[in-house]
């Protein structure tokens, strides 16, 4: 590991940055599978049942003594889940400006994760407090680990590149994501004749994700390179990195009032990215709950919008070289809203209705994320990558706690999923009034970088 500045400068040379941006794909390669196969699909209904398995006859079940309705289990898991890695990411994020050593926390981060997600093999029975907190712990270790590696971005590609680069990275997760579920669907449907019982098919699927993840880490971890910062950030003040948890997030977000705009860009994020990300992590509970769909039709669904997906990343990521990334995200924007608003209308036990939806999200779920993402390394200040990825990450992966609080929330009061799944319009269009508001050429060239000629 050598002494480099952390942007990316004629010294790289393509082939080397070339070569880095290839590892760098593989790390959603690995990771996205976690999402997919775990978050979305098989982890909300399966640790549902285990809660409801455990629940009392009033349909409750008691972590710590605190009356929670089995339905509203995993939702409320995920959202303890963000206040964790509140904690922690802060502090990741500033050891690894301060430090330039980035590889082995997101190696920490990440292997962390695969373990815990492996380990889910042993939920069964009424283990739903085992089960919430493996999910807890992965959940945390995913948004360490990909917020050091979305911080990578600005240093591995110069602006003009980032918008094809972070499409790639998604479509390779979403291309992942679709060719484990295929196995998963196999293994699922089929799991009779492989002489496994339901509850054994699923707990595989859960643990192969884990070994999947810490797998093909090991690509992105041998390809990255380290750039070592020889001075503190500008703007830290002494002392300031060492405060732990809730202070480090305030420390980085005073620092971004310095670049107003930024932090106007990733308010309007975390407001719509809290929508796209509880969306992804209930769409199966809704699935199965509200509209009585079974999980191969579920796994199908799933397996249709990562389908998309990769097809959709790319190719909003080539519009955007038309139209600019804002007015990208701004249209995708407009598509959630209607797709959520249909989806409040899908008929009970309608496959065919629930699979259109599906591919409504699937159009749309990549090329927002990946936009988002090559969007807001425009506006981080140079050598403060980890640190203002940190809040950002915060938002990202079915990691936000408002949406998921919400939904959980909504549900609770009304015992409806159609309730709960129309509360998550507000998300969409509030995030698109925001992000209307903030101007993207000002905001980059106040955050000291260059301005693509097309943003």
């Amino acid at each position: 590991m050598g002494t480099d500045t952390v942007r990316t400068g004629p010294a790289d040379g393509a082939a080397e940055r070339r070569r880095e941006q290839r590892g760098w794909y593989f790390y959603d390669w690995a990771c996205s599978v976690y999402s997919t196969s775990v978050l979305t699909v098989f982890l909300g209904p399966y640790l549902t049942s285990v809660a409801e398995n455990a629940a009392d006859a009033d349909g409750f079940v008691h972590p710590l003594g605190i009356p929670v309705r089995a339905g509203s289990f995993f939702a409320y898991s995920v959202s303890l889940s963000v206040i964790v890695a509140v904690l922690v990411m802060p502090l990741v994020g500033a050891a690894a400006d301060r430090s330039g050593r980035k590889k082995p926390l997101l190696a920490a981060a990440a292997y962390t994760g695969a373990a815990a997600t492996t380990a889910m093999f042993f939920l069964g029975g009424d283990r739903y407090l085992l089960g919430g907190v493996l999910l807890i712990v992965a959940n945390a270790a995913q948004s360490v680990a990909s917020m050091l590696y979305n911080s990578y971005l600005p240093q591995i590609a110069p602006p003009e590149e980032r918008d094809a680069v972070s499409s790639r990275g998604w479509a390779f997760g979403y291309a992942a994501g679709s060719l484990v579920l295929v196995v998963n669907l196999v293994l699922y449907t089929g799991h009779e004749s492989f002489g496994l019982t339901e509850s054994a098919a699923v707990r595989i699927c859960l643990a192969s994700a884990g070994l999947w993840w810490g797998g093909f880490a090991l690509v992105p971890l041998r390809r990255l390179r380290d750039r070592r910062i020889e001075s503190k950030p500008p703007g830290e003040a002494a002392g300031e990195a060492a405060v732990p948890g809730f202070r480090r997030l305030a420390a980085t977000i005073r620092d971004m009032r310095r670049h107003p705009l930024t932090l106007a860009f990733l308010l309007a994020y975390l407001v719509y990215n809290d929508g796209i990300q509880t969306v992804i992590s209930q769409a199966s509970i809704y699935g199965s709950e509200e509209l009585g769909l079974g999980q191969s039709t579920l796994i199908g669904a799933v397996l249709l919008v990562q389908v998309l997906a990769v097809a959709g990343a790319l190719g909003m990521g080539r519009l955007a070289r038309i139209y600019g990334a804002k007015r990208t995200i701004l249209g995708s924007l407009i598509a959630w809203t209607a797709t959520l608003g249909a989806g409040y209308f899908l008929p009970a036990g309608a496959p065919a209705w629930f699979f259109a939806l599906a591919a409504g999200i699937g159009l749309v779920l990549g090329g927002s994320q990946a936009l988002s993402r090559s969007l807001f390394s425009h506006l981080v200040p140079p050598g403060k990558e980890a640190e203002y990825f940190s809040a950002y990450e915060l938002s990202d992966r079915g990691m936000s706690w408002l949406g998921p609080l919400l939904f959980g929330f909504t549900y609770q009061l009304t015992g409806s999923y159609r309730d709960a799944i129309i509360s998550l319009v507000a998300f969409f269009v509030l995030g698109f009034l925001l992000l209307a508001r903030v101007p993207v050429r000002q905001a980059i060239s106040d955050a000291g970088n260059p301005v693509p000629e097309r943003i």
